[in-house]
């Protein structure tokens, strides 16, 4: 998805999460009527990722450990080494999973809260310009390692937020570009 900053790019992001509430109109999934019942769930499903996400975690490791204490994964474990697949397909390696979060910059934030969303194998990822604050190797990286997750479950799906048409291009199977609040193709 393209468009101007102020679009309402990413409050349409955050409805699709129920974070923001809906003004009109509704949020299906799956073919059904999502209820409020059924929005942990949802979440636990459908994640969105924040273009300037917070980590209150020391390390990166509690980071992407932090996922799994929440009540909805209670009953996944976290896999060090799945994850350091992930952070050395980004440029990391096992020792990023020792530094210190308040050490890490912009780029390096966003890399962490993408592994800590994937590691959760999620059926949709909500991403708000995952690739902001990365220079052009990581941002390649990122696409990369997102479309092998597409491509790894044919019941995977993204909404990718971008400022770049030539990513845009590179990323979406379909282009939905929003101007004022509105969505067109």
């Amino acid at each position: 998805m393209i468009g101007s900053s102020g679009a309402g790019k990413t409050l349409l992001l955050r409805a699709l999460a129920r974070l923001d509430p809906l003004d009109r109109g509704a949020v299906l999934y799956r073919g059904r009527l999502l209820v409020s019942d059924a929005v942990p769930r949802y979440r636990s499903q459908v994640i969105y990722l924040h273009q300037r996400a917070a980590l209150i975690e020391d390390t990166v490791e509690a980071a992407l450990q932090s996922a799994f204490s929440l009540n909805i994964h209670r009953h996944r474990r976290y896999d060090r080494d799945r994850a350091v697949g992930m952070l050395s397909s980004l440029g990391r390696g096992a020792a990023f999973l020792a530094k210190s979060v308040a050490e890490l910059s912009g780029g390096e934030i966003q890399i962490t809260a993408l592994v800590r969303a994937l590691q959760l194998d999620p059926v949709v990822l909500l991403l708000d310009e995952p690739t902001a604050a990365l220079d052009a190797a990581a941002a390649a990286a990122v696409e990369r390692l997102i479309a092998d997750w597409l491509d790894d479950d044919r019941e995977r799906a993204m909404i990718w937020v971008s400022h770049n048409d030539e990513q845009a291009r590179r990323v979406g199977r379909t282009i939905v570009r929003m101007d004022a609040g509105r969505v067109s193709n």
